[in-house]
């Protein structure tokens, strides 16, 4: 077979140049050992010598899922001496279990890996190449996957939002890659996993890619390209969703912070009501949706009856309806140390216009209270009046907002206010002695109201 010229050291500097890298920018390769970052490593140690305004290291990841992974992490640190390269072994623990996937976890425990020695702005390279990517196109349609996923992978990535993942090789195909290490005679370790056909990957790349390339030699590259257009294609709907996105959501002032106006949403067609429904849990960072679970998601929260009592637990995501507006969260958000009281008792001689005093509620929520000469604010405490903070008062309590003529039972104000019950029981209270004072985030009661333009108190959460 005759050896089509690359220069892997030439690959890197084209793509470490298309995102105008800063000097001090440390790379990281993602080394295995295997061939294709071998290669790689290669072209790194000589690109390394040329750019030494960069820093350089390359990241074995020492899974434990193989008999010979003391023996693959060995080659890598003779191999990065002999580069002249800094590297860092990391054992990390895969999860197995009868419902995971080995690949995916396996995957999983690497990235992370990785990101624990990078810091922002710091360059990942990885060595996949054009074959990888048509697996990644085939694993996608075996999956359903529409343009986001048939996008497979890029030659330039966000990776852990404030980091770049270069690929360059994407362009080079594998036998290519092979036939350079061969010519380099460059030393490199056989995964025995890579021929268990169990695994998806392998079969395609045993099975199947060998079959197709027979018949249609250039496939992986009229994959690749299709991967790309679906790239394309994906980035002009991520654009029309951001645009118009912000029109849906809503600001509340407890729990995750926003919530999405159903009644909006229920005036788009069925296909724009998915998109912006994915696009919101994509913004809350929240786990990604299914096709199936977005239509159950899309039923539950816009086809039911107006008073019905809507909560769905889809994996770590909690979806719940109040008032035609959905709230999302996760389970960890969704912790809450309640505290029934807080006696703290404050020295307001030790505040001024430019400080706060944080009152805590738990472990990462406080109330600040913040002296100021503007907005509507509460008086300030008298010498025998110690400042409380309480929670989940009884909904039959008399309240009395500065904005009313007439007080009214909370249940009732809470109701207007639009306040769900689950985020009831976060909302502080607070006393002055055993006197309601005000609502925070909410009312002031018209009693305590500062009136006269005197110094009083601003009470925010955050």
């Amino acid at each position: 077979m005759a050896i089509v010229e690359f220069d892997a050291a030439a690959l890197i500097a084209a793509s470490v140049r298309s995102i105008s890298a800063a000097t001090g920018t440390k790379l990281v390769l993602a080394y295995s050992g295997g061939v294709d970052s071998e290669i790689l490593a290669h072209g790194l140690a000589s690109y390394a010598k040329q750019h030494p305004e960069y820093h350089y290291l390359l990241v074995h990841v020492h899974h434990g899922l193989s008999v010979n992974a003391d023996a693959w992490a060995a080659h890598c640190e003779m191999q990065a001496l002999h580069y002249q390269l800094p590297i860092d072994i990391i054992h990390v623990q895969v999860n197995t279990g009868p419902r995971l996937s080995i690949e995916a976890e396996a995957r999983r425990a690497r990235y992370n890996a990785i990101k624990t020695v990078m810091a922002t702005g710091d360059v990942l390279l990885t060595a996949h190449h054009v074959d990888d990517q048509l697996e990644t196109v085939l694993l996608a349609l075996k999956r359903g996957l529409g343009p986001k996923g048939l996008s497979a992978m890029g030659s330039v990535q966000q990776f852990d939002e404030d980091k770049v993942l270069l690929r360059p090789l994407l362009s080079i195909e594998r036998a290519q890659i092979e036939a350079k290490a061969a010519e380099l005679t460059l030393p490199h370790i056989e995964d025995e996993s890579n021929g268990d056909d169990t695994y998806d990957r392998n079969f395609l790349r045993l099975e199947i890619i060998p079959k197709l390339k027979a018949r249609w030699g250039a496939i992986a590259t009229t994959a690749s390209r299709s991967a790309a257009l679906c790239a394309q294609q994906q980035d002009v709907i991520d654009c029309e969703v951001s645009l118009r996105l912000p029109d849906f959501i809503e600001k509340v002032i407890y729990g995750k912070g926003t919530a999405l106006n159903l009644t909006l949403l229920s005036q788009q067609t069925s296909h724009w009501q998915m998109l912006l429904l994915r696009g919101y849990v994509e913004q809350l960072k929240l786990p990604p949706v299914s096709q199936v679970q977005l239509k159950q998601l899309i039923n539950q929260l816009l086809l039911a009856k107006s008073d019905a009592k809507i909560a769905l637990r889809m994996g770590d995501m909690l979806v719940r309806r109040f008032k035609d507006k959905a709230y999302f969260s996760s389970f960890k958000q969704e912790e809450f140390e309640q505290m029934t009281s807080l006696n703290i008792e404050v020295n307001l001689s030790l505040m001024n216009k430019q400080s706060a005093i944080k009152l805590p509620l738990s472990l990462n929520r406080c109330v600040d209270v913040i002296q100021s000469d503007e907005h509507e604010r509460v008086r300030m405490p008298d010498q025998n009046e110690v400042m409380t903070v309480r929670f989940s008062l009884l909904g039959s309590t008399c309240c009395h907002p500065h904005n009313r003529q007439q007080g009214r039972p909370l249940k009732k104000l809470w109701a207007e206010y639009g306040v769900p019950p689950w985020e009831r029981e976060k909302v502080p209270f607070i006393f002055y002695n055993n006197k309601l004072v005000c609502v925070v985030g909410y009312w002031i009661e018209k009693p305590f109201v500062c009136l006269d333009g005197s110094t009083g108190l601003l009470f925010t959460v955050n």
